[in-house]
C-alpha cells in the first residue's frame, strides 16, 4: 500500500480504472446488477449525467426515492488514459484499523478556465455494506452481482467454525488469507464449481449428522462473480481495494470490515448514513472526491 505525499496528509494509492466510454460511475456494489429492474441501463442513465457534468442516479428513475435502491455518481472523464485512483485514511472506531475517508479520481480533464476553485456538489451516497465499484459505465452494463452465475465455471469453497480443525484434519484445504478475518477460514480457491458443491454437502453431511455436531460448522461456496472477483482481490490488502477486468476495463471495488460498517455506516440512506461526493480541482485536474468524515 504505497502512499504519496504531494498534498499532506498523504494519500495512499489504490491503482487506477478506465472509462473508454468517456462516463466513470461509482455505485453500491449490491446493486449495480439491478439498474435494468428500476428503469435504463446504467451506462444510459449515466452518460445522461455526465454530459450535465455529473450527478447522482437512483431508481426507480421516476418518482419518490426507496430507501434502498439502486444508487450512483456519474461524471465524465477521459477516454485516452488510466485514471488514478487514491485515498486519504482515518483510524475505524471499531478496531482502531485504516479506514477510507476520502476517495479521489483523478479524471485525466482539466479544471475549467475561468471557474474558481470551490468543489462542486454532485449529491451523496452510502456506504453499501457490500462494497463500492468505481468503473466504466458502459463495462458496468455487464456486472455479475451477487446472486449471478460464476463468469468462469469456478467457485471457492470456505468453511469454518467449533469444527474447523477437525474438518481440516479429515478434508484438508488451506487457509485463506483474508485481511477481516483473522487468521480467515480453511478451504480451496478456483475449484470447477460442481465439485465445489459436491464438496461442501460432504462437509455438511458429516458435520450435521455427527454426535452432538449441530451445527458446528459453518461452509460458503461462493461462485466467481464479478461481484466475488473484486471482493476476493482486496482480501489481503489493508483497505480491502481490489481491480479486476469487467468487459476489458479495469474496475475497482471497495470493500468494508463488517464491524466498522456497523459502527459507522449502518442503517445507509435510511438513517442518513450518506456522504458527499464532488466534483474538484487538484493541481490544474478535474478529480471526483468522495468524502467520508472520520468518526468522531
Amino acid at each position: 500500500m504505497a502512499e504519496t505525499t504531494g498534498t499532506s496528509p498523504a494519500y495512499v494509492d489504490l491503482g487506477a480504472v478506465a472509462a473508454p466510454s468517456g462516463t466513470l460511475v461509482l455505485g453500491m456494489a449490491g446493486w449495480i446488477d439491478h439498474w435494468p429492474e428500476v428503469g435504463r441501463p446504467l451506462s444510459e442513465r449515466a452518460a445522461d449525467a455526465a454530459a450535465r457534468g455529473g450527478g447522482h442516479l437512483y431508481g426507480p428513475e421516476e418518482g419518490e426515492r426507496p430507501p434502498s435502491t439502486c444508487e450512483a455518481i456519474a461524471v465524465p472523464a477521459a477516454t485516452d488514459r488510466p485514471l488514478r485512483v487514491r485515498a486519504r485514511t482515518s483510524p475505524s472506531p471499531f478496531d482502531g484499523e485504516p479506514t477510507i475517508s476520502v476517495l479521489e479520481v483523478d479524471l485525466g480533464l482539466p479544471w475549467p478556465e475561468g471557474e474558481d476553485d470551490r468543489p462542486v456538489p454532485l449529491g451523496d451516497l452510502p456506504v453499501d455494506r457490500c462494497g463500492m465499484v468505481l468503473g466504466d459505465a458502459r463495462a458496468l452494463d455487464s456486472f455479475v452481482g451477487m446472486d449471478g452465475e460464476a463468469v468462469d465455471g469456478l467457485a471457492d469453497l470456505t468453511y469454518w467454525g467449533r469444527y474447523e480443525e477437525e474438518a481440516h484434519a479429515a478434508f484438508g484445504g488451506e487457509r485463506i488469507v483474508n485481511t477481516s478475518w483473522g487468521s480467515g477460514p480453511y478451504g480451496w480457491l478456483d475449484l470447477p464449481l460442481s465439485e465445489a458443491r459436491a464438496i461442501e454437502e460432504r462437509l455438511r453431511a458429516c458435520y450435521r449428522t455427527g454426535p452432538g455436531k449441530g451445527n458446528g460448522l459453518m461452509t460458503d461456496v461462493a461462485g466467481h462473480t464479478d461481484h466475488h472477483r473484486l471482493r476476493r482481490a482486496g482480501w489481503t490488502r489493508p483497505l480491502l481495494n481490489g481491480i479486476v477486468d469487467i468487459a476489458g476495463c479495469p474496475v475497482l471495488g471497495l470493500d468494508w470490515d463488517p464491524g466498522d460498517h456497523s459502527v459507522r455506516h449502518h442503517g445507509e440512506r435510511a438513517w442518513g448514513q450518506v456522504y458527499p461526493a464532488t466534483l474538484a480541482p487538484r493541481e490544474g485536474r478535474t478529480v471526483l472526491r468522495w468524502t467520508v468524515p472520520p468518526a468522531a
